[in-house]
């Protein structure tokens, strides 16, 4: 189902912008990527921590105009405008809800269709490319997101539709938990520091950029700490679909040892990514919502932790 061509409106995400002179110099102070990283042609996954770590919310970032564009989902938006305003009122810099100013879509194995638009996208992770108004971005291996003004969805709706059925939202995210990236969602915000989603591997950290709020942890964890808690990859039989912060739990356990990251539909059954305590995921032994809920399967990620290269960053 995911690995199939398509085409589908990001409708769970909205867009926070920081413009003016001062607005990556700001950001640099309160996310977790490093910004002297973005260009033209180059985005980045990357997170915004409390003071203990915890991440208040996940996105990707790029350089749109005269400031950043952050995708993250729509119900962390306010929560993330009004903490920031309060931190950004030295800076020469405006911050504000663009939601309404851009569509985007997620595209599927849609090579052609980019580049009919003019859109020669590179393969790797976080390459971007760029046509007059339209930003097309590499998330994964097949998987690209479109950006572009507002105003323009309904022809470029239609110009995708012409080579490339138009899927649902499910399709999206199932490519996305298949690509093991995770997302903070309003019911894990501040649960998770970055290395349980690992958004360090993915590009979504950097450990040479300096200071930031929450680094102190983050590093720490890195270099001296052995990570308890960590991303997996499950399955379990179709069934309702878990929501973001449902409780797995293991019986030798006899108690919770993780949270449902996010979840999506595949033809027979459910996949998800969750934070699981690795003593407890390597056992084997877990179950949905309850000690007697459904059991779930452990899957593979796409990608191995690495911790002396994700150092590099």
């Amino acid at each position: 189902m995911a690995d199939s061509a398509f085409f589908c409106t990001l409708s769970h995400e909205g867009i926070l912008a920081v413009r003016g002179p001062d607005a990556s110099k700001f950001l640099q102070g309160q996310l977790t990527c490093n910004l002297n990283y973005l260009s033209d042609t180059q985005s980045s996954l990357g997170a915004r921590c409390t003071q203990k770590g915890r991440m208040q919310s996940s996105f990707r970032i790029l350089l749109q105009g005269d400031g950043v564009l952050l995708a993250m989902a729509h119900e962390l938006l306010e929560p993330q405008l009004a903490d920031l305003k309060k931190y950004a009122v030295f800076s020469k810099a405006k911050l504000s809800d663009e939601s309404a100013q851009w569509v985007r879509f997620g595209l599927g194995d849609a090579g052609a269709a980019l580049l009919s638009l003019g859109l020669e996208l590179g393969e790797e992770a976080g390459n971007l490319v760029r046509n007059n108004d339209l930003i097309a971005v590499r998330v994964s291996p097949g998987r690209a997101e479109l950006w572009a003004p507002a105003d323009q969805a309904d022809t470029l709706r239609g110009q995708l539709a012409a080579q490339l059925p138009e899927g649902k939202l499910n399709q999206w995210l199932l490519g996305q938990v298949r690509a093991g990236i995770g997302q903070v969602m309003p019911a894990t915000r501040e649960l998770f520091i970055p290395q349980m989603l690992n958004l360090q591997a993915i590009g979504g950290v950097s450990f040479k950029k300096g200071c930031y709020t929450g680094q102190e942890i983050v590093a720490r964890m890195q270099y001296l700490g052995k990570l308890k808690r960590r991303l997996y990859r499950l399955c379990l039989p179709a069934g309702d679909l878990p929501e973001p912060g449902t409780p797995l739990f293991s019986p030798p356990h006899g108690s919770s040892i993780g949270e449902v990251v996010i979840a999506a539909r595949a033809e027979q059954q459910i996949e998800l990514l969750a934070v699981l305590q690795a003593e407890a995921a390597e056992g084997g032994d877990i179950h949905l919502g309850t000690l007697e809920g459904p059991g779930l399967q452990l899957l593979d990620l796409p990608y191995q932790l690495d911790r002396d290269r994700e150092i590099q960053r």
